[in-house]
């Protein structure tokens, strides 16, 4: 056994110590990450109807911004009652604001 310099306990002499980490360890961190990703595509992601109307992520988050600005906009001018009027003319699709009746 090799003998230790006065003064320095055993705690002393493993203070720096740094453990390599297992290959398990590295694995199941491995894991975590990939899944963390996953789940972090899979909310990305626009919902599957949207996917197979070949909408992308990017477009989906566009939509998504201008109908959210649009709702603010009626928000500010008072309007709380309303509907959305979806009408396809050829190449075009317009999407208008309609009043709730009562």
């Amino acid at each position: 056994m090799p003998k230790i310099p006065r003064g320095l306990t055993d705690q002393d002499m493993i203070k720096d110590y740094v453990e390599s980490p297992s290959i398990e360890s590295q694995l199941i961190s491995a894991a975590k990450k990939a899944e963390k990703r996953r789940q972090i595509e899979e909310a990305e992601a626009p919902p599957a109807p949207l996917a197979k109307a070949g909408f992308t992520k990017e477009l989906t988050e566009k939509l998504g911004m201008e109908l959210l600005a649009l709702k603010i906009e009626l928000s500010n001018s008072g309007v709380t009652g309303y509907n959305f009027k979806v009408k396809r003319d050829g190449e075009k699709i317009t999407l208008t604001v309609v009043d709730k009746k009562f």
